[in-house]
């Protein structure tokens, strides 16, 4: 990166949490962390452990479950008073003034608008990761319950390649193109409604990268673009993501650091003044907690500290996550202020904010 075009730097204190409504998802990714939870479809009745990672009858995968130690199977959310109650406490602990709703797939959940609604009357703000399956029949309800942002997971323009970050269930062909369609059915939904879109796509390697430049043109003129790492693929990922940026002639505009989680991202100017975003993962580790996990290592943990997580479990109870390849480190948000965790977690994002700016001489 030349001095010319050196970006500026942002230092922001996280203040999110992120929520698992639902489990269900109609699509069948091959990198699919799933939140660190198993395939629910895929292990509801089992008697014995371990857990199914997948492929299962569903054709998708987890890729933490059968080593994060995780010993339960996540339920969907309803948005009754255990639901506000548990977000309430987690967000109170951990000074949150932010909730992402994830999945699974969080437009397939019946109630997703109640559940917006619900959160945007504790004063919340309120997003949401999505790869669009209902978008278009739920935005303008999801948008009026108060919804600011959702981020649209985009894996193709064509069925061709779609399928090749899916399934072989996925090698039909109309399938591929409804899943396609019905995302961006939901970007549209969206924009027309007023909710500010990101398109997110995840970017394995060298094969992609001519699949991601299709992308970047047609959606960056009304949404803006971001290009994710795909964990599993580490170099070969980051380098495709250059050679995605060298072929659109992206400049870098302003480098953001989340303090307190591994989120760093870069927002660059391409193809007319079309904003794309590269998001990577920073080695970052909670002091204490992370000190001696068998991860913690320069090869082994791949997301580092990325925040905290809410789950329900098939037994109806809430649950805070701080790794999702350690879901064994789950505890119940009614034993939350007990556990360590909260102190732990506020005092580490309190020295993250002061080493970010210092060193990068910069904050928000």
């Amino acid at each position: 990166m030349s001095a010319t075009h050196r970006p500026a730097i942002r230092v922001v204190r996280d203040r999110t949490i992120r929520i698992k409504v639902i489990d269900d998802c109609g699509l069948a990714c091959t990198f699919c962390h799933n939140e660190g939870t198993p395939v629910t479809a895929d292990n509801r009745g089992r008697a014995e452990l371990p857990f199914v990672a997948g492929p299962g009858r569903t054709g998708r995968v987890s890729i933490y479950s059968e080593t994060n130690g995780v010993g339960f199977l996540a339920a969907r959310m309803a948005p009754d008073a255990s639901f506000r109650r548990a977000v309430r406490t987690v967000a109170r602990a951990f000074d949150a003034h932010e909730v992402h709703l994830t999945g699974g797939e969080p437009t397939l959940h019946t109630e997703v608008p109640a559940l917006v609604a619900a959160l945007t009357g504790m004063g919340l703000s309120v997003g949401m990761t999505s790869n669009g399956e209902r978008g278009r029949q739920v935005m303008a309800e999801c948008s009026a319950a108060g919804l600011g942002r959702v981020n649209v997971s985009v894996f193709g323009t064509t069925a061709a390649e779609l399928r090749v970050v899916q399934s072989e269930r996925f090698r039909t062909p109309g399938l591929a193109e409804a899943k396609i369609r019905a995302a961006e059915q939901t970007i549209r939904a969206a924009v027309s409604n007023g909710v500010k879109v990101s398109v997110n796509i995840v970017v394995p390697g060298m094969a992609h990268v001519g699949r991601v430049v299709n992308l970047v043109e047609p959606y960056g003129q009304f949404a803006d673009v971001r290009m994710l790492t795909s964990i599993q693929d580490g170099p070969e990922s980051v380098a495709a993501i250059s050679e995605v940026l060298a072929r659109v002639g992206a400049e870098p505009v302003l480098r953001t650091f989340t303090a307190g989680t591994s989120d760093e991202r870069t927002l660059y100017r391409a193809l007319g003044s079309r904003a794309v975003y590269v998001k990577r993962l920073l080695p970052v580790r909670l002091p204490d907690t992370c000190a001696s996990c068998r991860f913690n290592n320069d090869t082994d943990c791949e997301e580092g500290y990325y925040g905290i997580r809410l789950y329900l479990t098939d037994q109806g109870e809430y649950m805070v996550g701080v790794c999702i390849q350690r879901m064994d480190l789950c505890v119940p948000v009614a034993e939350l202020p007990k556990s360590g965790i909260v102190e732990e977690v506020l005092a580490f994002k309190d020295a993250e904010v002061r080493r970010l700016t210092r060193e990068y001489g910069a904050a928000a």
